[in-house]
Formats: C-alpha cells, structure tokens, sequence
C-alpha cells in the first residue's frame, strides 16, 4: 500500500445558514483533517456511510480531470484522520471533501484554484445527499481561514463571494462545542421560510461586522427551525455563564459557545454545566483560525 496523495481542511461553524436567505457564512475553526489517496484499501476502517469519498471521485472524473497513473477509479482507496466530529454541523463533509480534492491534486499534479476546488466539493456534498444548499460557504470556510459572505446562487463560484473577513483573533476567544448525538433528521429548505425575517437579521448583522452577533441570531433561528429546545436553553445557560456568542452550527445538533479568552473561568462554569448534561467527550474546546494566524497553512 502506497500514499499517493495527500491533502489537509479544518472544520467551520456557521455564521448564517444559507436555507434562510440565500447567503450563508461559515468561519474557520481549528479542527484539522488529513485524507490520503492510496493506492491499496488501508486496514483501518473508513467510516464513510454517505459515501461522500466515492461521490469525490464521480465529480473530480466527471470534470475529465485526471486520475493517478495506472490507476482506474476503482483503485483508489481512502485514508482519513479527523478532529472534526461527524454530523453535527461542523462541516465535516466539507472539510473532507475538500481534502480529498486536495489529495487528488497531489497524486495526480492537478493545479485547480481556491475556487474550483470549492465548486467540486459542492458538487460532491450534493451528489452525496450530506447538503440541502450545496455548502459552498463551508467549503471556502475548511479550505481557507476567516469567514466569507457567499451567495449561494450566483452562477460562478468566484463571483458568489460578497464579503470575506480575517476572523476574530483566536487569541481573544475560547470556543466550546456542545456536540450532542448525531442529528436524525435533517431540516427541508421550505422549513426556513417561516424565519426568513431572522435570518435577514443575522445577515444585516454580517454586513456590519458583528460577527459573534450574527452566530448567536443566526443560531436561535435555526433552533426555531428545528425545534431544538435543548439547544436553545445551552446557548441561554451560556449567556448566564458569561459567553459572549452562541448558537446552534449548521442545521445542528452541535451548539457552539464563544467565550473572551480573558474570562477562563466563564470557560470552566460552561463545561462544568455541559458536563450536567453531556458526556466529557461531547465538550471540547478549540478556537477560531483567523486569516492572520499560522495554523494550517498549506
């Protein structure tokens, strides 16, 4: 067995949910994954129920790009290590997505751009059924750092960028996720439209650079969508802790907690809540990747 490509993403959480206007953001969050190309099958099992490696390789063949040589479709096999929970709305299917895309280029010496890796992902999530909107601002958010305004319908990838920025500076903040179990359903694009009028909020929120507040709006109003009482009361019990920001990420269940890094003990009163509720390994802690940080630099 043989590495014959390599490639590298983060994970994300959701600044706006792109089912409610049209415009979605997501921001970069410190949770790496790794996913090799290999020549043979790996004997460590490789947990890939949506099939979304296989739905990489149907859109990278279907752009006539090239595979490695000597080598079919068929004989590619898949190596992935994650720091980034599955299906839980921290755009893990982007981040593998795009990291296998990445691995692909490697093995293969493809130069594609930011862009047309982002559009290849997209494609792939959607053909793998793992999104309703394409997650186009998730994918930007695990390839590059920051944030970006993406609109969700613009015919050209590179076109649907509106709005980009650095990211708060990682060194201020103290990000906890609440991950919970696996989400069971996921929501339909009509159950937004009741709460068209919040998220448009959220997004005016963006616009003017409130970042943290636009996470929080944005976060209530999915948990309206999704009927996520639970959600809703351990972003409220951390506000009471003292949280500057939180919400629900993507279409949940994972809930997403800010925290000014110059209040650790805000940080130790919202596990030791959490841990009422949750198992230790549902709590873990990371920080945003801005544009001005050296983490992941590829």
């Amino acid at each position: 067995m043989a590495v014959i490509g390599t490639g590298q993403a983060h994970g994300a959480c959701s600044l706006l949910h792109a089912a409610g206007t049209g415009f979605g953001a997501s921001i970069s969050l410190d949770l790496p994954v790794i996913v090799k190309a290999l020549d043979k099958p790996s004997k460590r099992v490789l947990r890939d129920s949506d099939n979304l490696l296989d739905a990489v390789l149907d859109a990278w063949t279907e752009r006539d790009l090239p595979l490695p040589e000597g080598l079919i479709k068929e004989d590619i096999h898949w190596a992935v290590a994650s720091k980034i929970p599955q299906s839980r709305g921290l755009k893990s299917s982007a981040a593998v997505s795009v990291a296998a895309i990445k691995s692909l280029c490697q093995a293969t010496d493809t130069e594609l751009n930011d862009s047309e890796i982002v559009d290849l992902s997209s494609q792939a999530q959607m053909r793998a059924n793992v999104s309703i909107t394409g997650s186009i601002d998730d994918s930007w958010a695990c390839l590059t750092k920051g944030w970006k305004l993406i609109d969700a319908n613009a015919e050209e990838i590179a076109d649907g960028v509106i709005m980009e920025g650095a990211g708060p500076n990682p060194d201020d903040w103290i990000v906890i996720i609440a991950l919970r179990d696996e989400r069971e359903n996921r929501p339909e694009l009509e159950d937004f439209a009741p709460l068209y009028n919040e998220f448009e909020k959220a997004l005016l929120a963006l616009q003017q650079g409130e970042i943290l507040n636009c996470l929080t709006i944005n976060g209530r109003a999915v948990c309206a969508v999704t009927n996520d009482i639970q959600g809703r009361k351990i972003s409220n019990d951390a506000f009471i802790n003292g949280a500057r920001s939180s919400g629900l990420t993507g279409s949940g269940p994972a809930v997403v907690i800010v925290i000014p890094s110059l209040v650790p003990s805000s940080a130790e009163r919202i596990k030791s809540t959490l841990s009422r509720i949750l198992p230790k390994e549902q709590i873990i802690e990371t920080r945003f990747l801005s544009q001005d940080s050296d983490e992941l630099e590829t």
